[in-house]
């Protein structure tokens, strides 16, 4: 059985192909299980974010052919698309890749802490369907345990550079005093969360939160001591809002053209800036063709993440030493567990050899035998029959030039330095 993480992520894709690789939460479950049968996996966990779609993976299979047709056909794209963009990592490779991901060594923010609870979040999804059991389950853990070492011993996760962060940081750049700027935030997820935890800090003083479902907007939004509307009430709020910073799950763009077009003639073209943190995006792309709006997407935010994250580079080395030591015990652990079948057979067949004998010893004991001719005789019986086989084939070795096996047995037994004579 072979571990693949095989994915497509803000290095080897645009947004334009992320959004439409992206997995809508609600019909995760069912990818999963689709997936498992289209490829012929064993298990299965899906992590889609703004920023990645990976799929990792217990298969039997030597290629990625059958998971990217799967992909391909469920998302409506060209194999040969999906193959120019993707990357395949195995076993090992894999494992280090997975690890990767975890710590935030991978992401487009160096060392951004969400991508752990997505990670955890794809893990548990996969779990409660039943397609990530013994090798996915093994994996997960090692790479959860690996992420909170490198988060407590080192200082990958201090010094706020996030994509959240940097939204906050660019509107930074355009409004001089954001105590005046009101927001509007579509969404009510940890981003958005974020975004607002960045946007009170630099102070911002009136929020607006809007969210399909109005209970959600009102936690956070209460949160902030900020106001919360439906979706539908956008329209309304569009006028007053000098930052727009969008992050939901849908699978279809919630602010278009038009909207912000009525909006821009009730402000009198006093601009507006907006952040587009979603894949697949909340606001129509057609947006950032009007005058008096400043439209940016996750792509757009890369310059001022990478300001932001040096810090991080000395932190992000001793992480890549933590995650090594990891993969390298991870699959140390592996290797020790092809062992145990064979070690239980091992021992399985000495004890049958060995209760042989000692119900033959105890006949002979019940026969009126001296018990010293009976334990010389168990002695001698439990050495012969116990080394007959590995004998037979030692001699067959010796006489093929097998000396790697004579070796073997030597290292396994400890002989190099025992005295023959006893």
């Amino acid at each position: 059985m072979a571990l693949l993480a095989l994915g497509i992520n803000h290095k080897t894709a645009p947004v334009e192909v992320r959004e439409r690789v992206a997995f809508a939460p609600e019909k995760l479950a069912e990818a999963l299980h689709e997936a498992r049968l289209k490829a012929e996996l064993s298990e299965v966990a899906i992590l889609s974010t703004c920023n990645r779609t990976e799929l990792y993976c217990s298969t039997e299979l030597a290629g990625t052919r059958a998971l990217l047709e799967w992909l391909g056909q469920y998302h409506g794209l060209e194999v040969e698309e999906l193959k120019r963009c993707s990357y395949a990592y195995w076993d090992e490779d894999a494992v280090r890749h997975v690890m990767r991901v975890a710590c935030g060594l991978d992401s487009l923010v160096l060392g951004e802490p969400q991508i752990l609870g997505q990670l955890k979040s794809a893990y548990s999804v996969s779990q409660e369907e039943g397609l990530a059991s013994i090798e996915l389950g093994r994996l997960f853990r090692s790479t959860f345990s690996v992420a909170k070492e490198v988060r407590t011993r080192t200082a990958i996760g201090q010094n706020p550079v996030s994509v959240a962060y940097a939204a906050v940081s660019l509107a930074q750049h355009i409004f001089a005093d954001l105590a005046t700027s009101r927001a509007l935030l579509i969404g009510a997820g940890e981003t958005i969360e974020l975004v607002a935890r960045h946007l009170k800090r630099a102070g911002v003083q009136q929020i607006t939160v809007a969210n399909r479902t109005l209970a959600r907007a009102l936690a956070v939004a209460e949160e902030f001591d900020g106001h919360a509307i439906e979706l539908s009430q956008i329209p309304d709020e569009l006028p007053r809002t000098d930052i727009l910073i969008a992050s939901t799950a849908s699978q279809l763009p919630i602010l278009g053209k038009g909207a912000v077009e009525a909006a821009l003639k009730k402000r009198k073209h006093r601009p507006i800036f907006m952040v587009d943190i979603a894949v697949p995006r909340d606001i129509e792309p057609q947006v950032g063709e009007l005058d008096d709006v400043y439209l940016y997407t996750v792509d757009d935010l890369r310059e001022v993440i990478e300001e932001n994250q040096r810090e991080r580079q000395s932190a992000a080395q001793e992480a890549e030493a933590i995650i090594e030591n990891g993969q390298a015990d991870y699959m140390r652990q592996l290797r020790e567990l092809g062992a145990v079948g064979t070690l239980t057979r091992l021992r399985s067949q000495a004890h049958d050899v060995a209760q042989q004998e000692l119900a033959k010893a105890q006949r002979q004991l019940r026969n009126g035998k001296p018990a010293e001719e009976v334990l010389q005789r168990l002695a001698h019986g439990l050495t012969n029959k116990l080394l007959h086989q590995p004998t037979v084939q030692l001699r067959r070795a010796s006489s093929e030039g097998r000396s790697d096996l004579l070796q073997l047995v030597q290292e396994l037994y400890q002989l190099n330095d025992a005295d023959p004579k006893g």
